[in-house]
Order: structure tokens, then sequence, then C-alpha cells
């Protein structure tokens, strides 16, 4: 059972009263830094930040609905190996599931991280976002979404068009966070609540003075009711996508548009490898070899080997995949690329009845040996 505490939120402004709980947290001591999405400009963009000052926490934004990059590469790079002191990271649900995967892959640290983790409504594609400051500062499109996500959380993909990797996304809270900003199903103009998922994160909520109080149902409802919503859109858009790539023929029509940038494997946060074997020569083919595969078709699509790259990213990645949708972020094509993966993850996870990024002590299957594992199947062969 997660202990809860109950923050007042002053002058109806709930991410003042976020932004006051994460310049506590720095200020407390318990950590040295903290990775943050912060405001660049009022008509610039919003990134992760690495803070040290608190005063520069006035321009923390984890509630504008913009999602630039996976953050959990980067909460590795800082953890990765011995770090002097822990730094803390606000991040989305899927950033902690990545970032938990890249930890069981020996890429980081939750020793030296504090992670903290609102409750998340969704966010928009990048350049949607883009387009929205044209017309409105950071300040007020955060205000609108809130606002929004408050009155109806479950039709926000309509009022803002949602990424779609948001919209069928089943991961509202962070379970494996130490600290959880609750928001759904409360009046946030009027209290937010923090919940600590780990000893690290009750021990933060003690040393801060807050007190415990019950957590009201509403918010669990609220994440339920949230949860069936995008199930139900999630499993419309993988059987269509299913039903668009299950042959080889239409896996090739589905990435007939790839031009191998490989911006998502660059954009995945759970691709880790430093050399991909897509960047060596492995794949620089001999003049003679284009035309003599030419030859043989009478025509070779170039540049080559996109469906093969895609399939390679598929079976590296499918049981750590957390569906947060920067592949098809970063596709210049606008290669619905998160749908089939995702599509290709749901199965092989549920294979090995296995959750990404939900429980930090449970290994990713084939990274262990199992004695007993498959018998079903082992059985079946034994007998044919």
């Amino acid at each position: 059972m997660a202990t809860t505490s109950k923050i007042e939120v002053q002058e109806r402004d709930p991410l003042a009263a976020i932004q006051d709980l994460c310049r506590n947290i720095l200020q407390s001591g318990d950590i040295q830094a903290l990775l943050v999405p912060q405001r660049l400009r009022d008509r610039g963009t919003i990134m992760p930040t690495l803070v040290t000052d608190a005063a520069e926490l006035d321009q923390a934004d984890p509630l504008a609905p913009a999602f630039p990059l996976n953050s959990a590469k980067l909460a590795s790079r800082l953890t990765r190996g011995e770090a002097e002191r822990r730094i803390g990271a606000v991040l989305r649900p899927c950033e902690v599931r990545a970032f938990v995967e890249l930890v069981k892959l020996n890429q980081g640290n939750m020793e030296y991280l504090l992670l903290i983790s609102p409750d998340c409504f969704g966010a928009l594609p990048n350049m949607r976002y883009h387009s929205l400051l044209r017309e409105k500062s950071i300040p007020e499109v955060t205000k609108d979404f809130v606002q929004a996500a408050q009155n109806n959380p479950e039709e926000l993909h309509r009022e803002f068009h949602l990424a779609r990797a948001c919209t069928i996304c089943e991961h509202p809270k962070a379970q494996a966070a130490d600290l959880g900003i609750c928001l759904a199903g409360l009046d946030i103009y009027q209290q937010i609540l923090l919940q600590a998922h780990t000893a690290r994160g009750e021990g933060i909520l003690t040393r801060m003075g807050y007190e415990d109080c019950p957590e009201p149902p509403e918010h669990e409802q609220a994440l339920d009711r949230l949860v069936e919503s995008r199930r139900a859109a999630g499993e419309e858009v993988l059987q269509a996508t299913r039903e668009a790539s299950n042959d080889l023929d239409k896996l090739k029509e589905y990435f007939s548009c790839c031009v191998n940038c490989y911006n998502c494997r660059v954009a995945c946060p759970v691709c880790y490898c430093k050399e991909c074997v897509f960047a060596t020569d492995v794949f620089e083919h001999r003049p003679s070899q284009y035309l003599g595969w030419a030859n043989l078709q009478g025509g070779l699509k170039m540049p080559t080997d996109t469906v093969f790259f895609h399939l390679t990213r598929m079976a590296h990645i499918s049981l750590s995949c957390v569906g947060c949708g920067q592949c098809s972020n970063a596709c210049p094509n606008e290669i619905p690329v998160m749908e089939l993966f995702r599509s290709v993850a749901q199965r092989t996870q549920e294979a090995f009845d296995y959750e990404p990024g939900r429980d930090p002590d449970q290994p990713i299957p084939l990274t262990v040996f199992a004695e007993q594992e498959f018998e079903d199947v082992v059985d079946h062969l034994a007998q044919t």
C-alpha cells in the first residue's frame, strides 16, 4: 500500500504547487540536481533541463503537453557508472518504465535516481505542439490543457489531437516511481496528492513534513476510466495495424516510405547499443551487388534493407518497448512506426507474461536462463 500525502494548492495554480514541490525536494539535500521539463522561452519550447539552482524552477512545466523526447536515455547517462550524489528526475510514466528497462540492461542505476512522476494525460506530437505556440505562449497552452484534462480526460485527445501513442497508452501512472504526483479524479485547483511507492519516497515525505492522508477512491476510479477508454481505442488501432501488415508484401508497403534515416532508432529510449549493426559497413553493399539484385528483379527499391532494419529492431526491443511513440514522432515521412511496434510488442510481452518497466526486480525474458519454460510448446513438439 502506497503512502499518500496531501498538498494544498494556493491561488488555484496546480503548476505552481508542483514547482514548489520540486523546489523543496531540491533544497532538502536529498538530491543534488533535478532533471525536469523546463520552459526555455514563453514561445520557444520545453526541453528536459538539469537544474541545480532552485530559483530556476519557476520555469519548470511538467504539466505541459510537450514530449520532445523520451528522457529515459538522459536519466541513463546521468546514472550510469559511479555517481557522486543522487539526482532527481520528473518523468512521464513511459519514461519511468523505459528507464527501468535500461537499468535491467545495465544502462542505468536506480540507486542514484529519485524518480518523480505525475499522472499523465498525454502529449501532442512535436509539430502540433509547436504550431500551438504560434498562437499562444507555453503557459497559456499548459493552462488550457490542464483545464481540459480536469474537465474530461477521456475526451482530451479530441480537443488537443494527442499523439496516437498517448491515446492508446494504458499506463497513466508510474508504479515504479519513488514519488507519484496524483492528479486524475481530483480537483487539482484545490489540492494534489503525493504517493510514495518506495521506502525512498516515504523518506522524502517524512523528512519534508507531509502528513499521511487516505487516498480518495476518485483517484483510482478516474485512472481506471482513462485506462479503459485507451484500451478500447488501442484494440481498434492495433487490429487495423495487424491487418495492414500481416504478410511480407503488406509489410513492404507499410514501410515503403522509409528512407533509412534511423531517426526511430535514435529516438527509441530502449534502443541503447553504442554501435548499431546498421551503422556499420555490414550493409554497405558493393555496386555489383545492387546491380545484381536489380537484374534479378528488374528493379530494386532504394534504399535497400529498410524492412530488414525494422524487423531487426522488433526482434531486439519488442520485450522492452513501452509504446511511448517517439519512433513515430521522429519519422520525417510520418510512417506509423509506433502502431506496428506496439502491436508486435503486445504479443511478445503477452507470450512471456511480461510488462516492461512495471517491476524493477523482474528480469527481462531471454536475459536469464529458466529450466522450466514454454513447457506446453516442448510437450507438443515431443508428441509430434
